[in-house]
Parts: structure tokens; sequence; C-alpha cells
């Protein structure tokens, strides 16, 4: 069956079409899957039905539901892609559709990028067939990250970049980056430019680098006369800061929606069900305090998304958020090691449940959370200049 139409009248009949379409398409080995996932790549239930369902959303266009049509999405308004963010949490299920750029990239390119950019990378990132890397902090560059020092020198008919960039997410798998480059050394801010080279030109090396917790998406690269054509430049040159500015408010963004996970939250409560002693009182109200922060949250998450699709001004600041979204997942990671108590303490193998040993990565994984996607001070500098007037 097709997916629902976007124009459907009314919102009670695009759910009633979207759960018949879901019931039909949704693997039933998948339900549930994934939840706690701290780093580990790593499918629950058959690959078969990871590609079926995942062919089955990007023909739908649900990985970008509110992009345009032709550019790979479902064309969705905002209640519309509430309401299949709904209805898969609520039979269990999730979008198989994810990445840097999904998240970042294509809000970016839809603002920025020319129509041939659009038609060129959209479409693939939607589809989930391509995934990027975000080529931005480098040695010496990264909370003064407009300090970046990669070299990109115009060579007639290409670009020439050389230098380095580093904490490059997932660069040893990604197919493209998204990248600032400095285009002209006589200024800061002026003189970077927007990037987009494919990780597969001579001259680019991805090195991993590995975490606290085993894993390795993390790396460093480096370019070395590495040619990129002149149609990977977005917007102008030299004017990379302003869109590259753009880009961070959706990561943080994402970042923000990615902390408020309802499911995560589901976690904790399954595991306390699990763990907790019916007269361990300090940490019974500790774990209620935090479930309080967690909706308070969410909701505040939910109230900006409105704000925006009505054009007000966001009452929220995204460095605000972005912060109390660290916080509200670290506490959550120390809270679930702390209810697991010994059944956290496994690195690999038997004794240990796949969500025992998820439960150590994800502790573990979340003290970068304070850090990536501008550091908490980072983000307090910019509300303590933007929101408060103060002197930088």
């Amino acid at each position: 069956m097709n997916a629902p139409a976007a124009n459907l009248e009314t919102p009670d009949a695009f759910r009633a079409s979207l759960r018949a379409w879901l019931e039909e398409h949704f693997p039933a080995s998948l339900r549930g899957h994934p939840r706690l996932l701290g780093g580990h790549d790593t499918l629950h239930g058959p690959a078969e039905d990871h590609a079926r369902w995942k062919a089955a959303m990007a023909d739908a266009g649900y990985g970008a539901p509110r992009w345009p049509v032709a550019y790979g999405g479902a064309g969705l308004n905002s209640q519309q892609a509430d309401i299949l963010a709904e209805e898969l949490e609520h039979i269990g299920a999730f979008s198989p559709i994810a990445g840097l750029g999904l998240m970042m990239l294509g809000p970016t390119l839809l603002e920025y990028g020319t129509e041939e950019q659009k038609l060129r990378h959209l479409p693939p990132i939607a589809r989930g067939e391509l995934s990027w890397c975000q080529g931005f902090s480098e040695p010496g560059a990264g909370s003064d990250l407009a300090s970046l020092r990669l070299r990109c020198d115009d060579a007639g008919d290409h670009w020439l970049l050389n230098g380095q960039k580093i904490w490059t997410s997932y660069a040893h798998l990604a197919d493209w980056c998204f990248c600032l480059v400095r285009t002209d050394t006589s200024v800061k801010h002026l003189g970077i430019s927007f990037l987009l080279i494919d990780m597969r030109t001579p001259g680019i090396e991805a090195r991993p680098i590995k975490l606290i917790n085993g894993v390795s998406h993390f790396c460093e690269t480096f370019f070395n006369d590495v040619r990129v054509p002149k149609d990977g430049l977005v917007g102008e040159v030299n004017h990379g800061w302003t869109i590259a500015k753009r880009l961070l408010q959706h990561e943080r963004s994402g970042l923000s929606a990615q902390r408020g996970a309802k499911a995560k939250t589901q976690d904790l409560a399954e595991l306390a069900g699990r763990f907790l002693p019916a007269d361990e009182t300090d940490l019974r109200g500790r774990l209620a305090d935090h479930l309080l922060q967690d909706h308070a949250y969410r909701l505040t998450l939910e109230r900006r998304a409105a704000e925006a699709e009505a054009g007000m001004a966001p009452s929220t600041p995204l460095s605000v958020l972005k912060n109390i979204g660290s916080d509200v997942a670290q506490a959550r990671a120390e809270l679930a090691v702390e209810l697991a108590g010994l059944n956290s303490l496994g690195w690999a193998g038997e004794p240990y449940s796949p969500l025992e040993l998820e439960l150590t990565s994800q502790w573990l994984y979340s003290k970068c959370y304070s850090i990536y996607g501008g550091s908490y001070e980072v983000q307090n500098n910019i509300t303590a200049r933007r929101e408060l007037g103060l002197p930088a």
C-alpha cells in the first residue's frame, strides 16, 4: 500500500492511513529496537528486515518527513510529522534513516544550497544512501572554531586543500564531508568558506581515535593536495562562517531532540522496575527528580518547535537547550548504572546481557555530551553574550 498522502484533509484521516501503512511495512522482528545505543552501531534483528524497513521508509519520504517531495522528503507539515513520530513510538518502531547529513547538512542546504546542489545531495540523504561527516574542528581550532587553518587555494578549475581536521565523526566510513576551509588568511571569520568534499578523493586519510567506551567513530583527518571541484562550494567564497553558524544551530537542535528521546527515559524506568529496591528512598527520590526534569525538558522542546512553526521567536535559546540536554542525558546515564549496580560493570561477554553491556558503554560515552556540538562553556558564553547582553 502507498504511503499516506500529505494532503489528507484531517489529522485523524492521516493517522488512520499511517497506522495501516505501518502495520503493513514495519517488521515485527524489529519492534522495540534500537533502544539504548551508546555508540555501538549494531543492528538488532534480522538484517534483511532492516533493509526492507529502510526501503519502505525511504520510498515514502519518511526519512526526511518535512522536506519537499522533490528532494526526497514526504512534504509533511509539522502536525503530520508529529503524528508520524507518535505512531512510530506507539508500535515500538524507529526511523532507520539518520546521520549528520539528515540532521545538519540537509536543512542547511535547503536554505543555502543551489538548486543543483539540492537535487544532487538531498535525495540520497533522505533515503539514507550516502553518509556524511563534519569537517569543522582542528587541532587548535575547537572552541575557537574560527581559528581553523585548513588551507583552500583557488587552483583555477578546482580547489586545492592542505591541512588537518580532528574529531571528525565517522570520517573513516563517510561518503562525503561538509567542511569549513580557510580561503583567506588575512582575516578570521570572513576568510572561511563552506565546501562539500567527496571522501573518496585522493589525498584524504582518516584515522579513527579510540574512545573511552571502546568505540572509534571520531577520527583525525588529513588533507594532502586534495582537489575539490568548484561546484563543491556552498554559498560565496569567504562567507562560510554565516552558513556554519546556521548549521551549528541545526546540530544543537538535533542533539537537544536526541537528549529528550522518550524511549531512553522508558529504558530508565524499566531498569528501576528490575533493580530498584522498594526501601531505597534516596535513589528513588533522585530518580523522580530526574524524570520530572526530563519531562519538563521534553515539553520545552515541544514548545520551541511549536513556536518555530508559528513563526514566533523562540522562548528558549538553543544554547540553553543544548546545555540542559547534556545535563539530562548525563544524569540519565549515571542513574542507569547506579540502578543496575554490579550488572552495569560488564565490558563484554557473559554473564551480562546486551542491555547491561550497553549501559556501561552509554555511561562512558555520555561524558562527551557536554563537549561535542559546542562545549558547555562555549554555550554559556553564547547565552551570556546574546541573551543577557553581557560583554564578550
